[in-house]
């Protein structure tokens, strides 16, 4: 086997794409780095009540969106996520979308 690392078979994630050969001609984009929406707006407390705030951060399917995704900094992702726990029991928010 040519695709062996020290006697084990290489992961998909460690062979070599040629990604550089992809890029020859294309434009790279300028990705902005994404900025917490509730340190911008010097928001301490996420209030359970205020649904309209929390939907944004829902997916169509009922999950809360990731950090990585949503943009928002740990300690409000934490604050953010017990505010629509709590907005799910006490029914404000769904747990899941009807199929």
């Amino acid at each position: 086997m040519s695709e062996t690392k020290g006697g084990r078979p290489i992961a998909a994630s460690q062979r070599p794409t040629g990604g550089d050969k992809a890029l020859g001609g294309k434009k790279q984009f300028f990705r902005r780095k994404k900025v917490c929406r509730f340190c911008v707006e010097k928001m301490d407390f996420i209030d359970y009540k205020d649904v309209r705030t929390m939907n944004a951060f829902i997916s169509e399917r009922g999950k809360i969106t990731p950090r990585r995704i949503s943009g928002v900094c740990a300690v409000h992702q934490r604050l953010l996520s017990e505010a629509i726990k709590q907005a799910r029991n006490i029914a404000l928010l769904p747990y899941s979308t009807a199929l």
